[in-house]
């Protein structure tokens, strides 16, 4: 962010228990607090300060990704702490870049806010963020801030592969395996309740509010041969149907294989509804899903859950077009997973 000290290793916290609001605060003494608690590392060659950030690329590539979280459509207030905004925002950027079998290296954020926005609001977005891409192994080397009617938070993520080619939605191919590596299901199951006025049980509401997506899965993937990769943020048969359609395949979820873990079941049973539309539609969990080849030797965290299969299988097709993604060998009845302006 603009406005402090360029390239300085700063170490957590400053500005403790600011008063106020973001106006009181003003523009630079904002930028100021929060870069006071975003430390950078080393592949951060210039940080917060200048007109731009300057990021080692030894690989002489750059991952890039972008993403934006606003108030009352991708969180709310009265549902999440600004520590638990800060940790998703970043969550979901990195993500991102994990899912091109790369390594995060860095984040650029922009924010912007309601001029009476408490300023310890803002101060705790930024541990957040910190904390999160912290555990990511990557820095947060500039961004921007800025007034706004609701709170909006827009990321740049950058990584690199490492010298690895990158993975991609289209290299599937008939008689790959369909892997998952995280959770699934958690943070639909969480927002269900939220949705409802309730806060239990609590562990899927903390999950819709802090993912915990498998950064090092996303390398690790690349090491074991995937053929392709995707980040689960939509629903697992609507990124799964990405990863079809970019490949000319269909693929086959078995329903056998998924974990339905019991809070899941609760929330469900407390609804009357089939929990295995949490884990087969629900987004925002950030799990990785990965295309193997047939004979690959996944680590247990790696659950095979479907298979590829070549686009026109046993000549099915919708009125409309293809048939990208079968549950158990069918059509799923209902919607895959979220769309942003459905």
């Amino acid at each position: 962010m603009r406005g402090t000290q360029a390239g300085s290793r700063r170490p957590a916290g400053g500005a403790e228990g600011a008063g106020g609001t973001v106006a009181e605060l003003g523009e630079f003494g904002l930028i100021a607090a929060m870069s006071a608690r975003l430390p950078t590392g080393p592949d951060v060659l210039l940080g917060p300060g200048d007109d731009a950030a300057v990021i080692s690329a030894p690989d002489n590539r750059v991952v890039a990704t972008t993403d934006m979280l606003v108030e009352g459509r991708h969180f709310r207030r009265d549902w999440s702490p600004a520590y638990d905004v800060g940790r998703k925002a970043a969550a979901q950027n990195l993500a991102d870049v994990a899912a091109m079998g790369a390594v995060p290296t860095a984040l650029l954020v922009s924010f912007g806010a309601p001029p009476d926005l408490p300023a310890q609001w803002a101060l705790d977005f930024a541990d957040g963020l910190r904390d999160e891409t912290t555990a990511a192994g990557a820095s947060v080397a500039g961004g921007d801030v800025v007034a706004s009617g609701p709170i909006v938070v827009s990321i740049t993520a950058l990584g690199t592969l490492q010298g690895r080619a990158a993975l991609t939605r289209s290299g599937a191919r008939p008689g790959d395996v369909v892997a998952v590596c995280g959770r699934l299901g958690w943070s639909a199951a969480g927002l269900t309740v939220l949705g409802r006025g309730f806060r239990s049980p609590r562990v899927v509401v903390e999950a819709h509010r802090r993912p915990e997506p498998p950064y090092d899965a996303g390398p690790e993937a690349a090491a074991l041969g995937a053929s392709a990769l995707i980040d689960v943020s939509d629903g697992l048969l609507a990124d799964l149907g990405h990863v079809a359609r970019a490949s000319g395949v269909r693929i086959d979820v078995d329903t056998a294989t998924l974990e339905v873990a019991d809070p899941l079941r609760a929330v469900a049973a407390a609804i009357n509804a089939d929990p295995l539309a949490f884990v087969l539609t629900g987004g925002e969990d950030h799990a990785l899903a990965a295309t193997f080849g047939p004979d690959a030797d996944l680590p247990e965290r790696w659950r095979v859950v479907g298979r590829v299969l070549a686009a026109q299988d046993e000549g099915r097709q919708k009125e409309a077009g293809e048939l990208f993604v079968t549950v158990n060998g069918e059509e799923y009845d209902g919607p895959t997973g979220h769309d942003h302006f459905r």
